[in-house]
């Protein structure tokens, strides 16, 4: 490949990317640069008092890499208890929020907006 031919291959380390503050804890976001991927991914540190909050937009599916044994997710009305390897799809309008500390990956499609984050 030369100098001046951009390759069409992007890597993110999130070693490297500074952890912004969010209704969950602290989200590490990558991509959001790409113009032509869709989406955004999150590596996001959740901390034990996360804030129910809403998308009018954005599709957020968590996938949960560490959490206690206690951890559950509060989908609407209903509280899930999840444990590491379990993914949830969360479409626009539903209230959430983590109940406990855990690290999930999160994709969100289209690319998360701070304007699109709703608190209750």
């Amino acid at each position: 490949m030369s100098a001046s031919t951009e390759p069409r291959w992007k890597i993110a380390d999130f070693a490297a990317i500074p952890g912004v503050p969010c209704p969950c804890g602290s989200a590490k976001r990558a991509f959001a640069d790409v113009e032509d991927y869709p989406a955004t991914i999150h590596v996001t540190e959740i901390s034990a008092d996360a804030q129910t909050h809403y998308h009018k937009k954005l599709t957020e599916t968590y996938y949960i890499l560490e959490c206690g044994n206690d951890a559950k997710m509060q989908l609407d009305d209903v509280e899930i208890p999840v444990r590491p390897g379990m993914c949830i799809l969360i479409p626009p309008g539903v209230r959430h929020r983590a109940i406990g500390k855990m690290k999930i990956i999160n994709i969100v499609i289209p690319k998360f907006d701070v304007a699109d984050e709703f608190l209750d």
